[in-house]
């Protein structure tokens, strides 16, 4: 059966500006339309969609982007050009022995250019790692909605990625913080042969639960940890 295809939502105050941010780190074009601005992704690469909303951040998001780096001299050309369009370093508590960099995009959303020789990433490309709070529970949960093998499954921590490689989408296991309003980044489904109400129907049965229908017609699901996801019309 063909898997549902992913794309990772963000709520932004400037949508296409924030889109411009993630473009230039990424080498993506921009791509506007009535719904905000989208970086389309490929087989190995997760597309990224920026929408519109007011929606105040609260506490750290549950979900972060990794880049991956090759070598010392690329982190650090990664880090300028992030603070050149605009981010600011983050303090989150890293130790000072910690090789990654945390920074802040525009909106405050959290991102780390990591280290050159992480062995987890290697070979995911330039967006290496999606990284969530989360249980294992919607670990296994994602690996069946999106028909991903588990790449990582140990102390509570698991990892999926397409069976095509690329970005690996990782949950880092309990305590996961309470959430305290609606996530400011998603997933989105597009279902496999556009059969919206029988993509909604088979995450039900993997232990999803239905929320609402959004006015553009998206069906908006609550993954097992409480997370909001939509599958889309088309």
């Amino acid at each position: 059966m063909p898997s549902p295809l992913l794309t990772v939502t963000f709520d932004a105050h400037d949508a296409v500006h924030l889109a411009r941010f993630w473009a230039g780190m990424l080498g993506r074009e921009v791509v506007e339309d009535a719904a905000g601005a989208l970086l389309p992704g490929d087989d190995t690469q997760l597309s990224l969609r920026f929408v519109p909303s007011q929606a105040e951040k609260v506490g750290p998001n549950r979900v972060h982007l990794h880049l991956t780096s090759a070598d010392h001299d690329d982190q650090q050309r990664l880090v300028t050009t992030a603070l050149g369009l605009g981010a600011d370093h983050l303090d989150i508590g890293q130790r000072p022995e910690e090789g990654h960099v945390v920074l802040a995009d525009p909106e405050g959303n959290e991102f780390c250019v990591i280290e050159p020789g992480n062995g987890f990433l290697a070979g995911c490309g330039l967006l290496g790692e999606l990284a969530c709070d989360g249980t294992r529970e919607v670990g296994l949960f994602w690996s069946e909605a999106l028909g991903w093998p588990l790449v990582w499954d140990q102390n509570e921590e698991t990892a999926v990625q397409s069976p095509h490689g690329g970005t690996k989408v990782a949950w880092g296991g309990p305590p996961v913080a309470p959430k305290e309003a609606r996530n400011r980044q998603r997933f989105d489904l597009a279902p496999p042969g556009g059969d919206q109400h029988a993509e909604v129907d088979r995450l039900i049965a993997l232990g999803a639960t239905r929320l609402e229908t959004a006015a553009d017609g998206a069906v908006v699901l609550a993954d097992p940890d409480g997370n909001e996801f939509s599958v889309t019309t088309n």
